[in-house]
């Protein structure tokens, strides 16, 4: 039984790892049931290796999900080195063409299944109402909600359309923030109607179409004063698949980030996350055996 309690918790973390060659670490993890894993720039010389190195990576798991940020714009993985050839949301938001936001994601679709790769973890639905947000900015389609709404599920639409699966970012909404939760942990002081008029309004329009929804590690005072997202079983239950009827998959964000981790530690984490509902763990960029061991363990 603790063989295959271990083999299921396993299935729960999507690691990443650093370099272009697959480490031992990642290796016995694979054979172990490790199900899912994360690629990011370091992983990335070009589109020929990194086409390599997922079908390195499934020859060891056949049926393994590998995941990227593809947003276009600002942040990319497949054009790491070069910058986006495709437009970013602020761009597709003030065009507001719901055909040429669907069309880009659409490319980029394209560009993700000639690589091997099934789920991105975008777009970025976040209402962009913090003039000085730190770590949304050009990934938002705008500030208007509604706006949001529509180009996030027409992106969602042409991504998925195109055979990979969307990840509808950062739940319940990281646009109303001034700190940057990769180094702390942002609070949103905002009262629930303006939460439910303002940052809910995309991911409602999202809940049906979407694959995966990624929460955020923020504090939404109105919804749960002493929790962030990441970790609040009334944002991820209640909320999100309770009020928003979302039935897909309910991804974290990098656990390694400071707004989820910093006072506890990976391994914590990943136990909070889960307990609060969240059925796939994303560890981070950086991700080693040791650190992947410790986290199962806790786990287990």
């Amino acid at each position: 039984m603790s063989a295959e309690i271990r083999r299921l918790a396993l299935r729960t973390l999507m690691p990443g790892f650093i370099g272009t060659e697959v480490p031992q670490w990642l290796d016995d993890a694979l054979d172990g049931g490790l199900a899912s894993v994360a690629l990011y720039g370091s992983n990335v010389e070009d589109a020929d290796q990194l086409a390599a190195l997922v079908a390195r990576l499934r020859s060891r798991a056949p049926e393994l999900l590998v995941a990227v940020d593809e947003e276009g714009g600002d942040v990319t993985r497949l054009h790491y080195r070069t910058g986006s050839p495709y437009p970013g949301n602020a761009v597709l938001g003030r065009l507001d063409d719901v055909a040429a936001t669907r069309a880009a994601a659409g490319r980029i679709a394209r560009d993700l299944r000639a690589v091997g790769i099934d789920l991105d973890l975008a777009p970025s639905l976040d209402v962009n109402s913090a003039a000085d947000n730190p770590v949304i900015g050009t990934r938002s389609f705008g500030a208007d909600p509604a706006l949001v709404a529509r180009h996030g599920a027409a992106w969602i639409s042409g991504l998925q359309d195109g055979g990979v699966l969307a990840c509808a970012k950062h739940f319940p909404g990281h646009g109303a923030t001034t700190t940057d939760s990769h180094h702390a942990l942002p609070v949103v002081d905002a009262p629930l109607d303006v939460v439910r008029s303002r940052e809910l309004v995309p991911f409602a329009a999202a809940a049906a179409d979407a694959a995966c929804v990624m929460v955020a590690h923020v504090v939404v005072r109105s919804l749960d004063p002493g929790s962030p997202a990441t970790f609040s079983t009334h944002v991820v239950v209640d909320v999100l698949r309770g009020e928003l009827g979302f039935t897909g998959t309910v991804v974290t964000d990098a656990l390694d980030m400071a707004g989820a981790s910093a006072g506890t530690g990976i391994p914590e984490a990943a136990v909070r996350a889960l307990v609060a509902g969240n059925d796939l763990l994303c560890l981070g960029s950086a991700t080693d055996g040791p650190q992947l061991g410790a986290i199962l363990d806790a786990i287990v």
